[in-house]
């Protein structure tokens, strides 16, 4: 069977991959569950590719359906976007202020920074772009947006930058790795020679981790599996494919909660800047800096 999948049935992988369970993802989308699993094997035979392994325990997805999956999610945005745009239009509502985020930044730390600006400005409406750091300064540069959030290492170049948070990333394994039982630290040469669940290239996390390797003189990272989402390379990691490195914001729930094990790296250094850019030479005013400001005041 040929054909494109529609967008119900990559929303019902994606939820899939997320909860761990068919009836979960059914229920979610108000479905029954055989249409559920039929519909996915339909998507299965569209693409060509088993996406679900069906087990006693529940429903988990194969490695080809969490790269799929992966995948799937910036669709699912960018559809998102799309609505909301439209929705824009049709009521004549520009926003007062639009923002590009880097994906760790705008699901993590940006709610809440949203959410102490409209707690003083509630008629506010904020238009928010979610994409990679490599993306966030082009937005910028062409007058898209008037404020980003990167999480790269360094500086766009041609605009200015504040520090807005600090991070760190970690190396993460599912309990029954190796890794998890390692009585020393691991070396970054190790870390470099190993398989691992990375982001796509272009995303301040693998930019990070490929720029503190290259530092240590550990050589390249092998990319077992690229995936588009930190949430994607999350349930991969738990699903016991491999190792990742991935920002303490998004692993420290499941840390604490033993679905994942922080291993300890010697020889690299995995902090880093959190920035706020905007276009250089131009002094941030209104909604803008008074975002700044809110973000400033929740870190006090």
């Amino acid at each position: 069977m040929s054909g494109r999948p529609d967008l119900e049935s990559l929303r019902l992988l994606v939820l899939v991959g997320d909860l761990g369970s068919l009836s979960g993802a059914a229920a979610k989308l108000g479905i029954a569950q055989p249409s559920a699993s039929k519909r996915l094997s339909v998507l299965e035979r569209r693409l060509g590719l088993a996406l679900v392994e069906r087990t006693r325990r529940g429903s988990q997805l194969t490695d080809a359906g969490r790269a799929v999956a992966g995948r799937a999610h910036r669709v699912l945005d960018e559809l998102q976007g799309l609505l909301t745009g439209a929705e824009a239009l049709r009521t004549r509502r520009n926003a007062e202020l639009k923002i590009a985020a880097s994906m760790t930044v705008a699901e993590y730390l940006m709610p809440g920074w949203i959410g102490e600006l409209r707690s003083v400005q509630p008629e506010l409406y904020v238009g928010l772009q979610v994409t990679n750091s490599e993306q966030v300064p082009e937005l910028v540069r062409h007058g898209a947006v008037d404020l980003g959030f990167v999480e790269s290492p360094r500086v766009p170049a041609g605009l200015s930058a504040r520090q807005v948070a600090r991070d760190r990333l970690l190396v993460v394994v599912a309990p029954g790795h190796p890794w998890a039982r390692l009585p020393r630290r691991l070396s970054a040469t190790e870390l470099a020679a190993a398989p691992l669940v990375l982001r796509e290239r272009g995303s301040g996390t693998r930019e990070t981790l490929d720029r503190a390797l290259s530092r240590a003189g550990a050589g390249e990272t092998r990319p077992l599996l690229e995936l588009g989402s930190a949430t994607a390379v999350r349930h991969a990691v738990i699903a016991g494919t491999g190792p990742a490195v991935m920002s303490e914001l998004a692993v420290r729930t499941d840390i604490a909660d033993r679905r994942l094990v922080a291993v300890d790296v010697e020889g690299i250094e995995l902090r880093r800047s959190l920035r706020a850019v905007w276009a250089a030479g131009r002094a941030l005013m209104g909604p803008a800096a008074e975002l700044l400001t809110a973000i400033t005041a929740s870190r006090r």
